[in-house]
């Protein structure tokens, strides 16, 4: 059950008027965005860049990668963390791309309804909702609402969504509640609070422009007040 009165859309203006407006620009490579993703799961994001960078250095094209054995992927990203996980885990993911198109462009992705499209990428190995949503999002152009762990401490903290609920489910349901033109700009507002503001240690709760209706917040700057309320 959701404790706060925010709309989507206020959440949007009370962090635009703090962080600026983000600017939608879809880089079109989904399978870059595909590798990328995989590349950075449970790592920071310096290191899958590494990663990711000494895996282009060392391959001429996806198909040398697709056709490398899975060592030599391994010894390319083991700068990104858990290498011998993700490398038989890449080669399987292009090699079915491969497979299913005879090539590694997906953009034909573009022209199916939002749904079919993402559920085209799970079916791909080792592509979960986070992964699907970030090739729709930021390589693609289309609605996708990724749940990273600051989009999900923030909503947690926002009465959003339930702490119950996985990140899988939170997904779901802000992508269900968050109009689909304002996805990106919903994602990329609560990464930047999340990293400036509203950290998962120290909270800089009294400025914070979403102070006033977030019952986290309020609990912190306020405890006895917010027992009073019954928050």
């Amino acid at each position: 059950m959701t404790t706060t009165s925010y709309t989507p859309a206020e959440i949007i203006d009370r962090l635009t008027a703090l962080y600026g407006q983000p600017e939608w620009r879809p880089h079109g490579d989904a399978i870059a965005e595909l590798v990328l993703t995989l590349l950075s799961q449970n790592t920071a994001d310096s290191n899958s860049g590494r990663a990711f960078n000494r895996l282009l250095q060392r391959f001429p094209d996806w198909q040398a990668v697709a056709g490398a054995p899975v060592d030599a992927i391994e010894d390319a990203i083991r700068p990104g963390g858990l290498a011998p996980t993700k490398a038989p885990r890449l080669k399987a993911m292009l090699t079915e791309i491969k497979q299913r198109t005879g090539a590694f462009d997906l953009r034909f992705l573009e022209d199916l309804p939002v749904d079919q499209a993402r559920e085209w990428l799970r079916t791909l190995p080792a592509v979960g909702p986070k992964t699907a949503a970030c090739v729709l999002l930021f390589g693609l152009g289309m609605p996708g609402l990724p749940v990273d762990t600051h989009v999900y401490r923030v909503a947690v903290r926002l009465g959003l969504v339930s702490p119950s609920l996985t990140p899988e489910k939170v997904q779901t349901q802000l992508e269900a509640d968050v109009p689909p033109a304002d996805h990106f700009r919903f994602h990329v507002l609560l990464i930047r609070h999340g990293r400036h503001m509203c950290s998962a240690r120290a909270p800089a709760c009294p400025p914070c422009p979403l102070l006033p209706q977030c019952p986290t917040g309020r609990q912190i700057v306020n405890p006895a007040l917010s027992a009073s309320n019954g928050l």
